[in-house]
């Protein structure tokens, strides 16, 4: 767009010759405020709002359209994207399952145990596949469970009724129906209308509690276990720089203990408000042993239904195991890792310095390039020689792909990646037009209070926004101008 198209633009706005959108802080400011306003309310998409700083910050001035594209495409995208393909995969192939299947059988199957084993199920799985996801697949698990427990005080003659095995036992064809929300949904409405149901029991509500509770803090486990955490990375690569880079192992060593005792703290909690735990035995409810016994064979039997483990689900567990090796040692810190192997152009004494990584990453050495093509083709040579010898042992047909891009296409949420780069676009304007460092002085009259109090309120004013809107959303807003605050003397 030419400069008299880019002023006819601004005239029509109101922006041209307007006093107070002369400074690069109060363009940045309006941008930021109509972005905000927009994910808050929620008034467009929010992946539509996430593309306005590729048009509003080149044609206010404020960064060049190349500065602003490259933020919808930095490391930290990619590190999401890849994370998504990877759970994907394993959700394509019913890993998580039978991962979930087998830990509910290792936990026990008594009330306060297996309330435990559903919790620590949904945070495993949740710290690699989304939290939506993960509560979508665990919920109705749950409710098969919670259901064979209702069924077995219906004995009658001596004879357990139960509704999953008469559901299974009619409909053949939906024998995984357990893990079938709209197969679940079915079931109960056939006992009567959704307005005849009568309101869920404590045990009911403290088992999908305790899912969604736990379903969240699993999310915080791992740097690609939800949104908001590689926003605070690419956040903090991008105004820190120089800083020690936030990478996948010391986020895990950070945040798995707090996680971990925060689950636990939710378990504790919701045992005591519906289990009545700490509160005498007439406030628990009544689980026998036959009950116990009831839900393990159940499970088993789910277990049993799977088979034993495809080539498929053996696959994906393989490099689902070598994905987390190479993100955790790709540069762990207190040991020198493997980036710093492939692309070292440093002494093996520098690698121990815990510089950042951008400054010991290069080339690597010609001797290692060549040694590397000469290999590769060398295996290639072999392979095709030997495919020769053995033409009569291919299969007729290709296997199937552990994962299609069509599947890949449909699952990725495109509009959250959109997200992220709308963020960090965001974040890289407010930095160069200076508009977070008017913020942070700004926000410095908060130094009279103490540290812990102010970071209650902030603690506390973040969350609320986060009940109106979204997390990433939020993050991408607050985190500049505090990190702004905090590095004003």
């Amino acid at each position: 767009m030419d400069r008299v198209s880019n002023e006819w633009v601004l005239k029509q706005c109101g922006l041209k010759g307007n006093p107070i959108c002369q400074c690069d802080e109060a363009k940045c400011g309006f941008v930021v405020i109509m972005m905000s306003v927009y994910w808050m309310t929620e008034a467009i998409p929010l992946p539509v709002t996430s593309l306005l700083p590729v048009v509003l910050f080149p044609l206010l001035g404020v960064l060049g359209t190349e500065e602003v594209c490259i933020q919808y495409l930095k490391e930290t995208n990619m590190m999401f994207i890849g994370g998504l393909i990877v759970a994907i995969a394993v959700e394509n192939c019913n890993l998580h399952k039978r991962i979930a299947l087998s830990i509910i059988l290792l936990t026990g199957t008594s009330p306060m145990r297996l309330m435990f084993g559903f919790m620590i199920t949904t945070m495993v799985l949740s710290m690699w596949i989304s939290n939506t996801a993960t509560t979508a697949m665990m919920v109705p698990i749950v409710q098969a469970v919670l259901d064979e427990l209702k069924a077995h005080n219906d004995f009658e003659n001596g004879r357990r009724v139960s509704q999953l095995t008469t559901l299974n036992t009619a409909d053949s064809d939906q024998a995984s129906g357990i893990f079938d929300p709209e197969t679940r949904r079915k079931s109960l409405c056939r006992t009567g209308d959704l307005e005849t149901m009568t309101r869920p029991d404590s045990e009911t509500i403290c088992y999908y509690l305790g899912i969604a509770y736990a379903s969240n803090l699993g999310g915080a486990g791992t740097l690609t276990g939800t949104g908001t955490n590689l926003t605070f990375k690419g956040l903090w690569d991008s105004l820190y720089p120089h800083a020690d880079g936030v990478n996948f192992a010391s986020w895990m060593l950070f945040n798995v203990p707090l996680m971990l005792v925060n689950v636990f703290a939710s378990w504790l909690w919701l045992q005591f408000l519906f289990m009545g735990l700490f509160r005498g035995k007439k406030a628990k409810p009544n689980f026998n042993k036959d009950q116990a016994m009831l839900v393990k064979d159940m499970v088993r039997e789910r277990v049993k239904e799977l088979g034993a483990m495809s080539f498929d689900e053996g696959c994906t567990l393989a490099l689902f195991i070598a994905v987390v090796l190479l993100w955790f040692f790709r540069e762990p810190e207190f040991i020198p890792g493997w980036a710093d192997i492939i692309h070292g152009v440093r002494s093996e004494e520098d690698l121990w310095d815990g510089g950042r990584e951008s400054e010991r990453r290069g080339m690597a050495s010609q001797p290692t390039k060549v040694s590397f093509h000469a290999n590769k083709n060398r295996w290639i040579t072999e392979t095709v020689d030997g495919a020769s010898y053995r033409t009569e042992r291919r299969p007729e047909k290709p296997a199937p792909a552990l994962l299609h891009w069509k599947l890949i296409h449909e699952k990725v949420p495109w509009g959250l990646v959109l997200l992220l780069g709308g963020g960090f676009a965001m974040a890289e304007a407010s930095k160069v037009s200076g508009l977070s460092h008017f913020l942070g002085v700004k926000l410095q009259a908060l130094e009279v209070l103490p540290s812990f109090a102010i970071l209650v309120i902030i603690s506390t004013a973040t969350t609320f926004l986060t009940e109106v809107s979204s997390n990433t959303a939020v993050a991408n807003i607050v985190l500049p101008v505090l990190s702004e605050m905090v590095s004003l003397p």
